[in-house]
């Protein structure tokens, strides 16, 4: 029989993606491996049972799709909490925030192989398997659709006889992936949008959506890490930061803040005295939510009035958009099946780049060298 690659349908509260759909099932049978789908598990994206099996994929119950030897999933820290865990020594490829938490030592006692997408290198060959990228893209675009939906105003200007409406302003931090969909989204709705960022390198990119990129006199020199990621900075740069932004902010109808350091508890950038300025019925949406936001009254899952502003503590966007964002997230993981997959087998050779990066738990240890720092543990031999 083929190596076969489980799809467990998700159990975390509003998690309605799914980790392959039925377009991608093709690619995975011509590797070699059988795909297994939970019965139901594509139903919340608008994927139905019937539409994988007409692709070659086969369906089954919870208990079989976990004793398939590679389990691919969204969240596999719900497979180390669940009383359903796939068996020891199974191959699991998923998010596992293994450098925010504690979720991936369960995965480790759990006897559970776990190779992480956040852990992707920003390398050339494996920008077809960034799923943060993917993700974030459509984090940016339902971030602005949120604002759009709160604020009591309209995004474009408009000139009526009754008066010409003024567009509404939009503040975008952070111009990585999310931020630049944030950008163009914005911008496409006809807002006035500026931007900031605290590495000089992206202005370009910016004013290339269109955007006004905000000047401070702030950024250093080592703002940007190896990956592309912007690094934390210390107590003096983000206070001098928050003290220069207070007049942009209080300029902007909406505010969305992006910024997420790998590992770090998100800075905060937009104080409440910050959010107080702003004129009533603005919005602020706070993508860095979950790890402790950039939004200082900001709480995950809850919008906050303050003094009139609402703050949206935004979780798991990509979610709600779940048909688009599942179809992304499985090419993602499609491709790096490809990239491990050998003549139907799966091998971990981590002598590649991508695949050490991104091999988190093995053997009933955590051997990544960078999760282990992350969480306190003692170096260890790389993984291998």
């Amino acid at each position: 029989m083929p190596a076969a690659v489980g799809v467990p349908r998700e159990t975390g509260e509003g998690e309605k993606r799914v980790a392959t759909v039925p377009l991608v099932v093709p690619t995975l049978t011509r590797l070699g491996l059988e795909v297994v789908v939970e019965r139901g598990a594509g139903e919340a994206a608008g994927f139905l049972d019937e539409a994988y099996t007409a692709r070659g994929a086969r369906i089954a119950d919870r208990a079989e799709v976990l004793r398939c030897g590679v389990v691919a999933a969204v969240d596999v820290t719900r497979l180390a909490k669940d009383g359903d865990a796939p068996p020891k020594g199974t191959v699991v490829i998923g998010f596992c925030n293994p450098l925010g938490g504690e979720a991936v030592r369960g995965l480790a006692e759990r006897g559970l192989t776990t190779l992480s997408m956040e852990l992707m290198p920003r390398i050339t060959r494996a920008q077809s398997m960034d799923a943060l990228s993917s993700q974030a893209n459509l984090a940016g675009y339902k971030a602005v659709l949120l604002a759009a939906e709160l604020l009591p105003k309209i995004f474009p200007m408009l000139t009526t006889a009754a008066g010409t409406i003024p567009p509404a302003r939009v503040l975008v931090i952070g111009a990585g992936v999310a931020g630049l969909q944030a950008i163009a989204t914005a911008r496409r709705l006809g807002a006035v949008v500026e931007a900031y960022d605290v590495r000089p390198a992206v202005k370009e990119q910016v004013e290339s959506l269109g955007a006004k990129f905000v000047e401070l006199p702030l950024e250093e020199a080592s703002a940007e890490d190896a990956g592309g990621y912007a690094k934390a900075q210390d107590e003096s740069f983000y206070r001098r930061q928050q003290e220069t932004m207070t007049k942009v902010v209080a300029a902007s109808d909406v505010v969305i803040t992006t910024a997420l350091v790998p590992g770090r508890k998100a800075p905060v950038l937009v104080t409440t005295a910050m959010v107080e300025g702003m004129v009533p019925g603005s919005v602020v949406v706070d993508l860095a939510a979950e790890q402790g936001g950039n939004v200082e009254p900001s709480e995950p899952g809850r919008v906050v009035d303050v003094k009139g502003v609402s703050v949206v503590g935004a979780v798991n966007l990509p979610a709600s958009v779940a048909q688009n964002a599942s179809s992304m997230y499985a090419k993602n993981v499609a491709t790096f099946l490809q990239h491990l997959v050998k003549d139907g087998e799966l091998r971990l050779d981590t002598e590649d780049q991508i695949t050490r990066e991104t091999l988190v738990t093995r053997d009933g240890e955590v051997v990544n060298p960078r999760v282990r720092e992350a969480l306190g543990m003692p170096s260890a031999a790389p993984a291998g």
